[in-house]
């Protein structure tokens, strides 16, 4: 059996999430930005100068600096402008972006994008965590998350301008890099990541994941667990916040999205993820990832 610690390592390396800019560039004089309303997750990397991160609900404003990155998971309420008074903050304009100067001495320079959390699996493990997530540039326990950050840097100051997908992949990484941070240090979190801190619901959670095809009921659940059915019922939903049968389905459409990917057949992976009939599997598969399975494999030949 794998450890928690691994197990959690494996949930978030697994994490299937698109990352996707919008902004690289500079803001100068009185400014304010937000994506609040749009329903996307969103990241903003200060790479140069600093300015103001305003969040409904928190007391007082965070004075973000060079090196310092701010992951929203959730649509929230929040701007990032040039003024820490939340009342002048909202009424500095909103500005169209200039182009990344390194050698600039006033403003701001950002690097801004959406994360696209992908249904099933991932958008479990998203559920359980923060609602924000800031990463201090001074934090010495974020080595790997700094190395990954100056590489950022370095790609912005491009003499020719950075490339847009070297930014979206570094970000990616950096976010995962962030999150391993946070979990191995202790942060509160909840979803599947809190089942897989109990040795006795990891130790279930491994089992589903290395045989997801075989006919788990509640009970055959519980019984991994020395639970009683409701006793195992209740735990549960309250660590995953989700069901078992929930989470047992993620896992499924997981592992039939791997093997779709690898070229077998629609039919051979519906009976290899549980599923008795083809039409059954089909349905499942479809409304958890919203495409046919059979359409899932042909997008997926030849990668």
């Amino acid at each position: 059996m794998i450890s928690s610690s691994h197990l959690v390592d494996w949930l978030l390396e697994g994490l299937e999430l698109d990352a996707s800019l919008f902004h690289v560039g500079r803001y100068c004089g009185g400014w304010h930005a937000s994506t609040q309303g749009m329903g996307r997750a969103s990241f903003h990397l200060v790479v140069q100068g600093h300015c103001w991160l305003h969040i409904d609900g928190q007391p007082e404003a965070l004075r973000l600096e060079a090196g310092d990155a701010v992951f929203l998971l959730r649509d929230l309420g929040y701007r990032l402008a040039s003024d820490q008074d939340p009342a002048s903050a909202c009424a500095q304009p909103r500005q169209h972006m200039q182009p990344m100067d390194a050698d600039a001495v006033d403003g701001v320079g950002l690097v801004c994008g959406f994360f696209h959390f992908r249904p099933g699996l991932s958008a479990l493990i998203v559920d359980g965590l923060a609602d924000w997530i800031l990463l201090r540039a001074d934090e010495p326990a974020g080595h790997a998350a700094r190395a990954l950050f100056e590489l950022i840097l370095e790609e912005c100051r491009r003499a020719t301008g950075p490339s847009q997908a070297l930014l979206e992949r570094l970000t990616h990484l950096l976010f995962l890099y962030v999150l391993r941070q946070q979990v191995h240090a202790g942060q509160s979190l909840g979803g599947l990541v809190a089942l897989a801190r109990q040795p006795a619901f990891a130790g279930l959670l491994e089992q589903l994941i290395e045989q997801p095809g075989q006919a788990w009921t509640l009970e055959s659940m519980a019984a991994c667990t020395g639970l009683s059915r409701s006793a195992f019922f209740k735990r549960f939903n309250e660590l995953a916040g989700q069901s078992p049968g929930q989470v047992l389905l993620a896992l499924r459409m997981r592992h039939a999205s791997q093997l779709l990917r690898a070229g077998h057949t629609v039919e051979q992976v519906g009976a290899q993820v549980g599923y008795q009939s083809v039409a059954a599997f089909t349905r499942a598969f479809a409304k958890a990832v919203g495409v046919q399975p059979g359409a899932y494999r042909r997008q997926h030949e030849g990668r």
